[in-house]
This record gives structure tokens, sequence and C-alpha cells, in this order.
């Protein structure tokens, strides 16, 4: 790895996502959070600089959202959300190669927890929002700009939170786009992008197991842990089957059309694959996951507890959910206590329509003849909150990426970054299609 030259000076939109990766605002779960105070009143300065008027709003003390309006130049047009979060999910330096709230710049890169996730298209809202307003221009029609709180744990004290007690900032507005879609993907060697139109509904679980506590030496068949780790065996193992919704056939069918394939000859499984990095977001797409993510039990090495816990993260497709759950409960059996801690929707947005043209249109503009393909996001974003009001979101955060890049991998993983080019691409992106659509 290579340091940039510091006397190199550093484009705006890298230079404020910079700034954001440096305020430490990890979300912990559980509403344990370092907080979005400082970021969010970073942005409200920002926002106050484009000659906004920003209102913060606190759900709890340090968990801050902003919410802007912005008048367009078109007052009949329904308004449009455009978001972010300014939360982060942790990251364990140790395992970095460098410090993830430093905001590094390294071979071209911009390096940190949440340079993709999504600090990054924090920094392109403000930045094209400055090409616009700057200019003397408008937007094409009114926008809601929002960065919100807490989205890493579900929303609740961010989106969740304004959506319940504050509707009315949503006034008038009939769609969003947010994270996480408008980025470039290779298929053995074609560029091609994809646009979020949909997300899995959000399940999250924990298992619980009671036992007999007693000295770790004795023989005590009714173990808890031992149920505990039966029941996440069999959870974690479970192969769920391929469903397709409307999103994910339309993907397939694309996929086929560009490598020249049948879909019903190769399967969606064997297609997806042949996305190269991609397929680590897709994969998940076509199926439910049941995914174990933490365990907690006893407290010494010669004590049997009478007690364990389990987190299961549930993303299934939209409308599965209750069935899901109740072939979950059969897996684990009568003996395990199945409590649903957190439960959120599974979206499917319109795959056609004039935010799409024109999105497709933006990015034809700025990268020709890269074809755009809808996808269902495996994981969920602040868009289902804004569901609630009527809102159909989509995942918009435009980058052009080197074919090398695993983009899904930098999402909650180690040494996440993002090339300063690609950054300067959604900037100029994301302007052009604010001041069109």
């Amino acid at each position: 790895m290579t340091a940039d030259s510091a006397a190199s000076p550093l484009e705006e939109t890298a230079a404020i996502a910079r700034d954001l990766i440096r305020f430490d605002t990890t979300n912990y779960g559980r509403g344990r959070s370092n907080g979005e105070t400082d970021a969010a009143e970073y942005v409200e300065a920002q926002l106050r600089r484009l000659g906004l008027t920003p209102r913060l709003f606190d759900s709890d003390p340090g968990r801050t959202s902003v919410i802007s309006r912005v008048e367009g130049a078109d007052h009949s047009k329904p308004a449009l959300v455009v978001h972010g979060h300014l939360d982060v999910v942790p990251a364990d330096a140790s395992n970095w190669s460098v410090d993830p709230f430093a905001g590094e710049i390294i071979d071209g890169m911009l390096w940190g927890r949440g340079a993709v996730d999504m600090k990054d298209m924090d920094a392109m809202i403000l930045t094209a929002l400055g090409d616009i307003l700057g200019s003397g221009r408008r937007p094409a029609r009114d926008l809601v700009i929002a960065f919100f709180a807490d989205e890493e744990d579900g929303g609740l004290l961010g989106s969740h939170y304004l959506v319940k007690n504050h509707p009315e900032l949503f006034a008038g507005a009939t769609e969003a786009i947010s994270e996480v879609g408008g980025y470039s993907i290779d298929i053995e060697g074609k560029r091609a992008y994809l646009l979020q139109t949909g997300e899995k509904s959000l399940i999250w679980i924990r298992l619980v197991t009671r036992g007999k506590a007693a000295h770790g030496s004795r023989l005590i068949r009714e173990n808890a842990v031992t149920r505990l780790a039966e029941a996440v065996a069999a959870v974690g193992r479970r192969e769920w089957p391929i469903r397709l919704t409307q999103t994910t056939t339309q993907l397939v069918g694309e996929l086929g059309r560009i490598l020249g394939a049948d879909p019903q000859q190769a399967g969606p499984d064997a297609l997806v694959l042949r996305t190269g990095t991609a397929a680590g977001f897709i994969l998940a797409t076509l199926r439910t996951t049941t995914n174990p993510t933490q365990l907690t039990a006893g407290y010494k090495h010669n004590v049997i507890p009478e007690m364990a816990e389990a987190l299961i993260d549930i993303r299934t497709l939209p409308g599965e959910e209750d069935e899901v759950l109740a072939e979950v409960r059969g897996l684990v059996g009568d003996d395990v206590e199945v409590e649903t801690v957190h439960r959120d929707i599974g979206l499917e947005a319109p795959l056609e329509g004039a935010l799409v043209t024109a999105i497709t249109d933006a990015l034809g503009r700025h990268d020709p003849g890269a074809p755009v393909l809808p996808y269902l996001m495996s994981g969920g974003t602040d868009n289902k909150a804004l569901s609630l009001l009527g809102i159909d979101g989509y995942g918009f955060a435009p980058l052009r990426l080197p074919a090398e890049l695993d983009f899904p991998g930098m999402f909650h993983g180690v040494d996440e970054r993002v090339p300063l080019d690609a950054l300067v691409f959604g900037r100029k992106v994301l302007a052009d299609l604010l001041l069109r659509y």
C-alpha cells in the first residue's frame, strides 16, 4: 500500500467523506452507540453553507438525525427523498491495515469504516447539492434531504422514529433514493450497473435454552449449551430453496441475455456466480438466509450454565416472513424459546417508471452502453421506514468501480475503502439526476 501525497488537494466529495469517517459513529446495537450527534452537526453546517435550513432531531441523547428541504423548480411534482445514514457498524482495528477511523488516502482510495456504508453517499449528496445550488440552479422537484441515525440497528432511533413522530417532514414525497445500488459490476468483462429495486425482509430472533446449573464435572444431560448448539446448527445449516421474485426474475433474465445463456437451462445460481464479486450480494437474494451471529452462555469453565442464547439474523424474501418463522420454530424444537427482537418488512418497488428511466438515462450519459439491471438487496435500508408513508425506495448511490474490487466485501468488512474517482463519478451522476428528474 502506498499513502497518497498530502500535498495534492483532495476533491471535495472525498474530503467530506473523510471528515465523516473521522467521526466514530459506531452503532453496537441494542441501543448502545457512540452516537451520531457530532457527525450530524457537521452535516448541518454543510447544509447551512448551501443556504438551506436544516433541522436536528434527537430520538435519544446522542442519537441525532438531520432533515432539510430543498425547493425545486417544479412544485407540481411529488417530492423526492434523498437519504443516507450517519452510523456505522463496529470495526476491530487489530484486523485492519489502517486505523478504521482515520480516513486515510492510500492507493487512490479512501479507507475507513463507512467508506462505502455509507459516508461516501452522504458526501455525494452534499457535494451534488452544492454543485446545483452553487450554480444558481434548482433541482427539478422538491427534495427532502435526510441523514438518519441508527440505520445499522434497524432504524428505530432514526428513520422509524421520524416516520412515526414527524411524518410531516416527508409530506408530498412519493419516492426515495439511498443505498445500496447504482454501483457497477463486472460480468465477464462487461460493465453493468445494479439498481436496487427491492429489499428482503428482516427478522432478528433470539434463541434461548435453559437447563440445570451444575459443576462442570457432573453428568448433566439437560445442558443448555448443548441444546443451543443443536438448535443453532439446525437453523444455520438449513438450505432454503430458490424462489424468484419479480425483481430477481428480471435480473436473471437480463444476466442470461448478457451472457448468452438460457436461464432455464443454466439455473439462477449458475448465472449469478458468473457475475464475479457481485455474486456476494446477489446469491443471497434468490432465497431466504438464516445466519447465526452471536452466542452467549456461562461465566466459568467449570460451571454448567442454566441458560444459553444465540442471535439469528433472518432475511426472508418479501411475503415469506411468517412461513419462515414457523419453520425455524420447527427446526429448533419445543425446548428452545424463540423471541423476535426486531422485525421489518420486505420491499419491491416498481421496476419501471419515470424515476427508473431517469436513473438509467443518467448513468447512460456518464457511462454510455453499460446496462442497468434491477436487483433485490439481501440486507435492508431506511427505505423500509419510508415505505410506511407510501414512499417507494430505490438504492442508488452511483459508483463506477474497478472490476477487481470486491465491493460487496467492503460492506461491514475489514479494510473498507472506495476509489476516489468513483466518488467524483457519483457526485456528477447524482447531480445530473436531481437536476433532470
